[in-house]
């Protein structure tokens, strides 16, 4: 059964679970790639998690973790839309059209395709459980969280990106971290930093405008990926970038940096971390996901970000490639050169395997130069460093003034993540690389 919008669609990208879920549909069955594995349940993900939900072997099914795997076969229906229509009207025409539209109102434009009109009547009317004052207390209790939570949240979203079946065949087969890597890389802690803003819920805000042309370019790498790959891969992965993954990352963005802060001594209380989800929940909602699957609260993000992660299967073909390629473009030619960097390399792996596992950054590595690097002592050396940074945040908390201090640190958005932009502009801009357009993809749907 397909929907109207999914029959719009060319002929040869059919398949029988190619639509658009709808209340009421059967659900379609978990894609067979999506099968529980113990490489991600690791020592990092059983500390954060236990606190807050059961932690099994196998996931307990949810009414909203069954819906998850069911959407893991659909994109973005109203953005998907968009991109087909911008195919009939030229990509540079239909850009312009988006631009206007988020500049202006979609009232301004010109003959504007009926798919582009969808979209923003969507958009110019936030859904019932958005709340303003909640998003800004997320926002700020996230930004509050420690510097070592925060690199949990971005290893592991490392980790997702170039182990995790889903994500790694679609960057890889894109090859936007072989090819254009800085520029990808300038792009995402952009992004991050932006959404970490005062005011980025605001409809004629920089950042809406940012998370939009995001969520334009996720459609254009899914559908141009659902093209070349075909229905065979469709048919054992789900789509590329699906649904499902787009609010599963939001979760783990969201909820990992006070997860790790909790499980540390840090406490963090339910209504703080419904807060957190909630801010990132809208920023899910702009990015596309169906509103039948936004959680409304932490523990059903929970629920769902951990089925997400013990069935996030891999690694794949592209981790191996991606990261083979990476090491030669990094590691020297010299053979006792090459050797000094890969031992040099030990305590910052051992870093992320204290945040992440040691599993992952075995698969991550199994087909490098990389694959047999000591992680230990340096990564007990890091889970120690790590936890003391969390006890010295949580001692900070105790001192007069904490909640100006929480204030004061969100006034311009994440510190660090702000950081991480000044850094990726500089390392871009010896690439000859500046801006961020987010248009890399405007030729990829033909």
């Amino acid at each position: 059964m397909l929907n109207e919008r999914a029959a719009a669609r060319p002929a040869a990208a059919r398949h029988p679970y190619d639509y658009y879920y709808r209340e009421g549909m059967t659900l379609r069955p978990v894609p067979e790639t999506a099968a529980v594995s113990d490489l991600w349940r690791t020592k990092p993900h059983i500390e954060q998690f236990s606190p807050w939900i059961p932690v099994r072997r196998v996931p307990v099914q949810t009414p909203l973790t069954r819906l998850f795997d069911d959407h893991r076969w659909q994109g973005d229906e109203l953005m998907d839309a968009v991109v087909l229509a911008f195919r009939e009207t030229g990509m540079t025409r239909g850009r312009a059209m988006l631009d206007q539209a988020l500049d202006q109102g979609i009232d301004a434009v010109a003959d504007p395709p009926p798919a582009l009109v969808a979209l923003f009547r969507r958009l110019d009317d936030p859904p019932d459980w958005f709340d303003a004052g909640t998003w800004e207390r997320g926002r700020r209790l996230w930004i509050n969280a420690s510097l070592s939570g925060k690199l949990t949240m971005t290893l592991s979203d490392a980790m997702g990106t170039f182990v995790g079946a889903e994500v790694s065949s679609a960057t890889g087969q894109t090859r936007r971290f072989l090819t254009d890597f800085r520029r990808r890389e300038l792009e995402t802690v952009t992004w991050f930093h932006g959404v970490t803003r005062p005011g980025g819920a605001d409809r004629h805000s920089p950042v809406f405008k940012s998370i939009l042309r995001v969520r334009l370019m996720h459609a254009q790498a899914r559908l141009a990926l659902r093209r070349i790959w075909g229905d065979d891969h469709f048919a054992r992965h789900g789509n590329p970038i699906s649904n499902a993954m787009t609010m599963g990352a939001a979760v783990t963005f969201g909820l990992l940096p006070l997860l790790f802060d909790h499980a540390h001594g840090r406490r963090v209380t339910p209504a703080d971390l419904d807060s957190v989800m909630l801010y990132w929940a809208y920023i899910a909602h702009l990015m596309g996901v169906a509103d039948e699957l936004v959680p409304r609260n932490a523990v059903e993000g929970l629920q769902m970000a951990h089925h997400m992660i013990l069935t996030a299967g891999g690694p794949t073909e592209w981790t191996d490639t991606t990261v083979k390629a990476a090491c030669a473009h990094v590691l020297s030619r010299n053979p006792a050169l090459r050797r000094l960097q890969i031992h040099a390399s030990a305590p910052a792996l051992g870093l992320v395997s204290a945040l992440t596992g040691e599993s992952l950054v075995r698969a991550l590595l199994r087909a490098s130069p990389l694959a047999d690097v000591r992680l230990r002592p340096w990564q007990d050396i890091a889970e120690h460093l790590v936890h003391l940074n969390v006890v010295l945040r949580r001692a900070g908390d105790r001192l007069p003034g904490a909640e100006r201090r929480l204030e004061r640190r969100a006034r311009h958005g994440d510190a660090w993540q702000r950081a991480g932009v000044a850094l990726a502009t500089r390392l871009a801009a010896r690439s000859g690389v500046s801006g961020t357009p987010y248009d890399h993809h405007d030729t990829s749907v033909k």
